[in-house]
Formats: C-alpha cells, structure tokens, sequence
C-alpha cells in the first residue's frame, strides 16, 4: 500500500530543491529546456516510487541522479538516431555525420555535484537570470521563474494568476523554446551585466509578491503561498549576492509588507484598512527581520534604491503606534524620492495620501485631479477610490458616491469590492 507520507515528501523536497536540480541538470547538458523537462520526470518518477518504497536517505540526491539517468537515455537515443541516419545518407552517397559523445555517469558523481555549495550559488543564480531574461516576456518570466526555481506546478500558478493551466503551459513551452532558438547561455552573467540584468529578476519577484500581497481579481485579498515564494527567492538573492543593496532593499519591502499580513483581513477574509488594523497582530519578527535588511541595504550602498525607499515607508507604518502617530511629513519626503528614483502614477498616487496626512485632503486633491487630467490611471480602482475618500472628508458626499461607483466598476478582486460597496452604502 502506498505511503501518503511519500508523496508529502516529494512535495517538500521539490520545493526546496527544484532551483538546485534544474540548475545542475542544466550544467550537465548544458540544455536548459532539456534539463527541465528531465527534472518533472524525475518528479513523476519520485511521486511514483517514495510512496512505494520509501523516501530515500537523499531525496534530492535521487531526484537529480534520477534526472542524469533520464539525460543520458536521450543522449543514447540521439547517438543511436544519428548513427542510423548516418548510416543512411553513407549508403546514399551523401558522407557521414558527426555523433555526440555520451556522457558519463561515474557513481556518486550525482550527490557530489549537487551538494559543492559554490557550484550551487552559481547554478541557482544562473538559472534565476536564465528564467527572467529580457529575450523573454513579462508574463513568460513570472511563469518560468515560478515553474524551475520556485517549484510550483503548472497547476498552482495557473490558480495562483487566475489562468487556464493550458496558458501557464503553453507560455512555459514557448518561454523555453524562445531560450532555445536565442541561444541564451546558462551562467551567471559578468559584473557589469548583471547589474544590469539584475533590475528585471528582482521586479518579477516583485511582481510575483505583489500579485501575492494584494490579489489583482479573485475572492482572496491575499495568497499567502504566491507572497511566500517571492520572500523565499528574494532571501535565497539575498545570499547569492550580498553586496547589491536593492536586493536587500527588495528583502526588506517584503519583510515589513507581510509583517502586516496578519491583521490584514478578518475572520471571514474581508480586507480591515490600515487605520482598523490591530497592530499587535502584526509580525514582529518580521518587522525586526525587515529593519536589518534595510540597514544593510544602506550599509552596502551609497543610498537606497527604490526598493529599499519603498522599504523606509514602510518601516515608517512599522514602528508607529498608531495612524496619527505615523511620521507622515517623513512618507511624503519619501515618496517624492522615490517618485524620482522610479516615477510611476501610483507612486504618486500614494503621494497624495500621504500629503492628505501630512497636510489635509485639500492638498492631496490638487494631486490626484492633476493624475486624473493625466488619464494615466484610466479603469484602474485605485484613483478613483483614493478620490472618493479625499472627497468625503471634504464632505463633498455626492462627488465621492459618483467616485466610489467607478472604484466598484473597475475592481477586480471581490474583497475589496466588497469594501467599496459598504463605502458607499454608508454614505446613504
């Protein structure tokens, strides 16, 4: 009878390990797509066999010899295809073809090559540049990063993002063939490039956290597992490359965003905004773990990033005991560097909210009329919302219903809509 505890197991190790054995398998066949694919056969195979016969001293191990014996059946298969076909145009008349050479495979071989820990770093690195390449699209990054270094399933991201599993697949597939056909090698690219490089593999995780913190659609405010993932990756660059400061700016964002995580809905998963929170649900932990990141950010920099700026806000929501006793003068300085290192509507958006704070609605109105005149927050919820709010303390009631039904119209995610709804019903 087979063992649940097995299929626990193959889970749990999958997880941890899937950056490391698709990296290595990579290495070894220095065929990124190829060593991908022999790693979720080795996958079927464990989900078969450690139920069956136990979970073997080294999971891993397994996994990744496993998915070497699987490589070298293909390239068995392709030396003995291109003999035939050589053997073929030689009785045509046509000269012979160069065959590949076989790999070997000397015992204990597999175990030694997973476990060098500076071969590790660079595999595991590599394979987070591999996946969020520039060649790739937006879409194929997050779905790549998320399938070799994350570990997700097809099926988990696809519920993850709210999408078929055919498009997760389907955009996985062609991410791979598109690494393919443009030759992109598998290494960790030099110093100059990758700095360079770096900005898109930490916005995806960004992005991968974001979609995690506050849900684009769907009945859930939050995904707890896709937020994780990004704080994991984000920790696992943190070690890889200690001394870029936005990565460690990009750690503590994170850190001090899902600090806040447990007071940010109630029993039934209704959102409860910041000024509701009790603040004594929030992580502090987290929020120590967050602060030491950002001191190092600042420590092996020459001034924050965007990362570690958006960060420095949210230490400022952190360490204050209550909405009123936010330093918000301190946010709006924030947020107007921030609005220069990285200038974006949103940013300024939050701008206006905390100028609303810092200097009353009146104020932070002239901002977001002067975004609305710009049209470039046109059928996002989040201006009008932000509208809405400005206007009631204003007591400017009919203005703000008109604002809070276009927030409705344009919400995507059914908790906050839910919330926006109530806004309104309490204006009468």
């Amino acid at each position: 009878m087979a063992d649940p505890t097995g299929r626990q197991a193959v889970t749990a190790v999958w997880r941890i390990e899937s950056a490391r054995i698709v990296g290595a398998l990579t290495r070894y066949t220095g065929d990124f797509a190829l060593a991908e694919d022999l790693a979720q056969e080795a996958l079927a195979e464990a989900l078969v066999s450690w139920p069956r016969d136990g979970v073997p001293r080294n999971p891993a191990g397994w996994l990744l010899t496993t998915g070497r014996r699987r490589a070298i059946d293909a390239f068995r298969r392709r030396s003995a295809r291109d003999e035939r076909y050589a053997a073929l145009a030689h009785g045509l008349g046509e000269g012979g073809v160069v065959t590949g050479g076989e790999p070997t495979d000397p015992a204990g071989e597999a175990d030694d090559m997973l476990w060098d820990p500076d071969q590790i770093d660079d595999d595991v690195l590599a394979l987070m540049f591999v996946s969020c390449h520039p060649v790739l699209s937006r879409e194929a990054q997050v779905a790549l990063t998320l399938r070799v270094v994350a570990g997700l399933t097809s099926d988990e991201i696809a519920k993850a993002f709210l999408v078929p599993t055919a498009t997760v697949q389907a955009r996985i597939t062609r991410a791979k063939k598109t690494l393919g056909a443009t030759r992109v090698p598998f290494e960790v690219p030099g110093a100059d490039e990758r700095r360079a490089r770096l900005g898109s593999v930490l916005s995806v995780v960004y992005l991968i956290f974001t979609e995690g913190s506050s849900a684009s659609s769907g009945d859930d405010l939050i995904r707890l597992d896709l937020a994780a993932e990004a704080q994991r990756l984000t920790r696992v660059l943190a070690r890889l490359v200690p001394a870029e400061p936005e990565v460690h700016g990009l750690l503590a964002l994170l850190e001090l965003t899902a600090a806040r995580f447990p007071a940010r809905t109630g029993p039934d998963g209704e959102p409860v905004l910041l000024a509701d929170q009790d603040r004594r649900r929030w992580d502090r932990s987290a929020i120590r773990r967050g602060r030491a990141a950002l001191a190092r950010a600042g420590q092996v920099g020459k001034g924050l990033g965007a990362y570690g700026v958006q960060a420095a806000i949210a230490e400022c929501h952190a360490v204050a005991g209550s909405v009123t006793a936010t330093d918000w003068d301190r946010v709006v300085v924030l947020y107007e560097a921030l609005g220069r290192l990285a200038p974006s509507p949103v940013v300024e958006l939050n701008r206006a909210v905390a100028v609303s704070m810092a200097q009353g609605p009146a104020v932070a109105l002239r901002i977001v009329d002067d975004l609305a005149a710009g049209g470039a927050l046109d059928g996002s919820h989040l201006l009008p919302t932000v509208r809405g709010e400005l206007l009631i303390r204003l007591r400017r009631t009919g203005e703000a219903r008109a604002e809070l039904v276009r927030a409705v119209a344009s919400c995507g995610n059914e908790r906050e809509r839910a919330v926006l709804q109530r806004k309104l019903a309490d204006l009468g």
